[in-house]
């Protein structure tokens, strides 16, 4: 079966490596659409190397983009995180169609970013779904899903890379034998159970100290490692990450400084405490109780909303 791979970074390199170690015939890689120059994505490091074509179109809305791909005869597309939005024609150019990876439980968090949402909304479970691409955003039929859990220290860093990044490869090649197999379901979306949310980006990363502690919690661990939930100090904007309920009883307003020692700081929110490890400011990353001794900050002192 002739495969096109389309995506990038280390999860479409890591797809490419699988399936060719695998056996299967990858016939070429495609890039994101005009993001020539810079350093190579490692998707078309990995195919460089293995001597597949790549292609990275100005726009993949152009005729001469859809002519190029039908030209290669491709029976099957894999959409390895793909953030273009791919026209119809091209998707359903191939002659088993396309597959597309989605870090979430579809139909809940169809969007861009799934995996901060999963967190911020205080899900106990996620997991990934290998879809038919559509006309819709992440509303095709699904083939398979994988679910996993959600500790309460977990971020979304640690959810992609430790779990729904491996398991997403190897769902990906399980896809590709049912497909092979003649075996692989179109199970229709439960519209009923749908949720869409936006990017998380600082339009939503604002911290606002006067919600239940937990929920504040669900913001900082959902916005890590990006953008970065942020509050502000004396004007000055901080984003936090690696944060931790506080064990113990903390007193103080939503915002205050509760503690401050030799490795983190902790912040008051109603219902209790949030413990900081690492914060990011216009210096940087730094360990937060750096921080604390670099900018003064002691219990009383309050971080406060835009």
């Amino acid at each position: 079966m002739r495969i096109a791979i389309m995506g990038q970074a280390a999860f479409g390199a890591k797809v490419l490596e699988t399936l060719t170690d695998s056996g299967e015939e990858v016939i070429a890689a495609w890039l994101p659409q005009g993001k020539q120059g810079g350093k190579p994505d490692p998707l078309r490091v990995v195919a460089d190397s293995r001597k597949i074509p790549v292609y990275q179109p100005e726009s993949y809305k152009s005729p001469d983009t859809l002519r190029e791909f039908r030209a290669l005869k491709p029976d099957l597309l894999i959409m390895a995180f793909v953030t273009d939005i791919i026209p119809l024609p091209l998707v359903e150019s191939p002659s088993q169609g396309a597959i597309c990876y989605h870090p979430s439980l579809l139909p809940r968090h169809r969007g861009g970013s799934a995996i901060n949402w999963a967190l911020i909304m205080g899900d106990k479970e996620t997991g990934l779904s290998i879809f038919w691409p559509d006309a819709g955003i992440d509303t095709g039929p699904v083939l398979l899903q994988k679910r996993v859990p959600i500790g309460p220290e977990d971020t979304t860093g640690s959810l992609y890379f430790d779990r729904l990044f491996p398991l997403g490869v190897e769902a990906i090649a399980e896809s590709v034998s049912l497909i092979k197999a003649g075996q692989a379901p179109r199970l229709v979306q439960d519209e009923r159970l749908a949720t869409y949310e936006p990017l998380c980006n600082d339009a939503v990363a604002g911290i606002d100290w006067g919600k239940p502690v937990e929920t504040v919690h669900n913001l900082i661990r959902g916005c890590d490692p990006q953008p970065g939930a942020y509050a502000f100090l004396r004007g000055n904007k901080v984003r936090f990450f690696e944060a931790g309920l506080a064990s113990g009883k903390h007193a103080g307003a939503p915002g205050e400084v509760t503690a401050a020692d030799a490795k983190s700081f902790t912040v008051a929110a109603p219902g209790g405490a949030i413990r900081i490890g690492k914060v990011r400011t216009e210096k940087g990353k730094q360990d937060a109780a750096a921080f604390a001794a670099e900018a003064g900050l002691k219990p009383g002192d309050s971080f406060t909303a835009a």
